[in-house]
């Protein structure tokens, strides 16, 4: 008897669900004690990747005292005589005598010996060509070291690279980044009766997340190419065990959707033993999503990868994103666990007994007050279309209106910071 035969019949009791909150917590401890590995990528190729060490600075900022205006740099009292001109991008040499000025470009190199730094606009010419005016009191000139100190940390590993980072990247002197390389993602869709074109059917349906998972996935920060998204897979242990095997060898993360029971076609559970898969977590005492499951593969060389099991439900699907897949790749590119925002309801949201509910909502940023949406059922898309994340209303409880509640926040952007 095969492997994948003998494991198509040990189907087992599936074990009591992890709750939401602890099913988080361990998804990333996982995630972070096999965080990718470190590269280095030019400045222009670093966006949404992750600092893998600290950013610091190479000089001071600035690294020379610099005008903040056009104007005079002048020395002791005036009016001044003209001794030349320092434009940025110079290094002027020192004012010797008092009396004397050189005019000044914004982001100039202020010269030695300078005392002040006189606004063009507030300056006027006397008839013999000297500059007079009234410095103000303030320095019209930036410090070096101003803003931070040569060695200085400016960011700790584990800070999402945006364009703001790569800017003070550059300004510190920086040519490349150390960053985590970024995961690679596969997705596989399970599921016969599923339709990749044209309306629905005839008892058919048309697959709504081969297309979605890999945009959600990109958002997160992996890397996802057409040839990684496979499916429908048939309704076979040994096509499922060879689709998974085959998406493995140049994946970190594998995604599937559907399955995750043990009906008579569900064959993800026996394909993970067949591939001497072990859960990290498997079922989530969470509404919608209840089926959702995380499993590690470890390699002889000791290489780690990992498989989401994704409700075949739509939304169910992107809960099961939200609550394991964010924080599994969260801690696989070394950054710290989401912090969930709070926000007030506007109005009641309905507990679910011992489960967690993750509510779709519409979040108003300006008051921080989160609206319930219609149309949210397991298999609807519609209002997860206007959501801005998932109010989460803990076990034993409901949302009343006015209660303070943590939301899972939807990225929008690729590496997107959460609002």
């Amino acid at each position: 008897m095969s492997t994948e035969t003998a494991a198509a019949g040990a189907r087992v009791a599936t074990p009591p669900p992890a709750g939401w909150e602890e099913a988080r917590s361990r998804v990333y401890a996982v995630g972070l004690a096999a965080a990718l590995p470190a590269v280095s990528r030019a400045l222009a190729d670093a966006d949404a990747h992750t600092l893998a060490e600290p950013l610091t600075t190479r000089t001071d900022l600035p690294a020379f005292p610099t005008s903040s205006v056009d104007g005079w740099a002048v020395r002791g009292d005036g009016p001044w005589q003209v001794v030349g001109r320092v434009l940025a991008g110079h290094t002027p040499p020192p004012l010797a005598e008092d009396g004397t000025t050189v005019e000044i470009a914004t982001g100039a190199m202020v010269p030695a010996g300078a005392s002040a730094v006189l606004r063009i606009e507030e300056s006027t010419r006397t008839p013999e060509g000297r500059v007079a005016g009234t410095p103000r009191p303030q320095p019209e000139w930036r410090e070096p070291g101003e803003e931070a100190y040569a060695g200085e940390e400016l960011l700790p590993a584990g800070t999402p690279v945006d364009p703001a980072v790569i800017g003070l990247a550059a300004s510190c002197g920086h040519d490349t980044l150390r960053v985590r390389r970024q995961p690679r993602a596969a997705l596989l869709v399970f599921g016969d009766e599923l339709l990749t074109a044209g309306p629905p059917g005839a008892g058919r349906v048309r697959d709504a997340l081969g297309p979605a998972v890999p945009a959600w996935l990109r958002r997160y920060g992996c890397q996802v190419r057409p040839s990684d998204v496979v499916g429908p897979v048939a309704d076979t242990l040994p096509a499922h065990v060879a689709a998974l095997r085959g998406a493995l060898a140049g994946a970190d993360l594998v995604c599937t959707t559907g399955g995750t029971m043990h009906g008579p076609v569900d064959h993800l559970h026996p394909t993970l033993e067949a591939l001497g898969a072990d859960y990290v977590v498997n079922t989530v005492a969470v509404r919608p999503g209840f089926p959702m499951l995380l499993a590690r593969l470890v390699d002889p060389d000791g290489r780690v990868r990992f498989v989401a099991g994704l409700p075949g439900n739509p939304q169910s699907a992107i809960v099961a994103l939200v609550s394991l897949v964010a924080p599994l790749l969260a801690g696989l590119q070394g950054r710290p666990m989401p912090v969930l925002p709070q926000v007030t309801l506007a109005e009641p949201v309905s507990g679910r007994g011992d489960y967690t509910h993750l509510a779709l909502v519409r979040v108003d940023r300006a008051t921080g007050t989160a609206h319930p949406l219609r149309h949210v059922g397991s298999a609807m898309l519609r209002g997860l279309a206007g959501a801005d994340g998932f109010a989460v209303i803990r076990p034993g409880s409901s949302g009343e209106a006015g209660a303070r509640v943590p939301v899972v926040p939807l990225p929008l952007t690729p590496g997107e910071r959460s609002w």
